[in-house]
């Protein structure tokens, strides 16, 4: 009778603790989804971002040789991304292609200037720094003219901001979600276990004695939980991939190893945090309070 209630027992604390690291799991996993799509979305951000661009038009007067070397110039700056030089013939060629006619026949001329097409760092593609910068352009003696679409730029950044407001306020929600659910499923399991640690203290067991393992085992959990995730996470990784190969330009390793130490941490921390109170709690809880 005593091994059927032992098994009976043991088949309980390991339905229990599955359950338990099952319920911290697909947690960790959803806030290292949404950790995913923040991390995404500020990538492609900054790659939006890095796609704004603005054209300096050369002056007529400037031989090939000062373009390049101006060129070279400002592929120095650390404020550019990337320089493309456009002579006079290309910029006629894309023209033409937009238009859908050749207009240089039309004309009898190639009305158009060589440009050097720049595209920003991400930090600089906004309307304050391109006055800055088309300020300091324009006193170079070789350019005439710098070109960019003001009202596009500003509707791009004010959009990303809205994007990014959003994003981190349900962020936010859900990491409070997150810990409180978290935090009732430990204290759930450390309220199974309430008459062992009242039992403990009776016999004169220390507070810290009592803590110790219940914080061991749920920092344990908690590992194990946060691996569960990472796991779920890189099969979402592989399937996106797939499912969608542009993505591989907005990854890099330094991002997923980062999300993955975060997913680690928060399952460390919220699971030691919450076993830490709810412990506490018992350790200083009335007997007739048990029930």
């Amino acid at each position: 009778m005593s091994r059927n209630e032992d098994k009976l027992s043991r088949r309980r604390l390991q339905t229990s603790t599955a359950t338990t690291i099952i319920s911290i799991s697909l947690v960790l996993f959803m806030l290292g989804l949404l950790g995913l799509i923040v991390l995404h979305a500020q990538k492609l951000s900054d790659y939006v971002k890095e796609n704004i661009g603005f054209s300096v038009i050369i002056r007529e007067d400037v031989k090939e040789a000062g373009i390049l070397e101006f060129q070279k110039k400002l592929d120095l700056e650390s404020w550019i991304k990337s320089t493309e030089y456009i002579t006079r013939e290309q910029a006629a060629e894309n023209l033409t292609r937009d238009l859908g006619e050749d207009f240089v026949d039309f004309l009898g001329y190639n009305p158009l200037l060589a440009s050097i097409d720049i595209r920003l760092n991400a930090d600089y593609a906004n309307n304050d720094s391109l006055k800055v910068l088309e300020k300091k352009l324009l006193t170079n003696p070789l350019v005439k003219e710098v070109f960019y679409h003001k009202s596009l730029v500003e509707l791009v950044n004010q959009n990303i901001r809205r994007i990014s407001i959003v994003i981190l306020a349900f962020t936010a929600v859900l990491l409070l979600i997150s810990i409180a659910l978290i935090n009732n499923t430990i204290r759930l399991s450390v309220y199974s276990k309430r008459f062992i640690i009242k039992s403990m203290q009776l016999v004169g067991a220390t507070q810290r004695f009592i803590r110790k393992p219940f914080i061991l085992r749920s920092l344990l959990h908690g590992f194990i939980s946060a691996l569960i995730a990472i796991f779920l996470l890189g099969l979402v990784l592989y399937f996106s991939r797939k499912a969608l190969p542009e993505l591989v330009d907005l990854q890099d390793i330094d991002m997923f190893l980062s999300l993955f130490g975060i997913v680690t941490v928060l399952g460390l921390f919220i699971t030691g945090i919450s076993t830490l109170f709810a412990v506490h709690k018992y350790l200083r809880i009335s007997n007739d309070k048990l029930y």
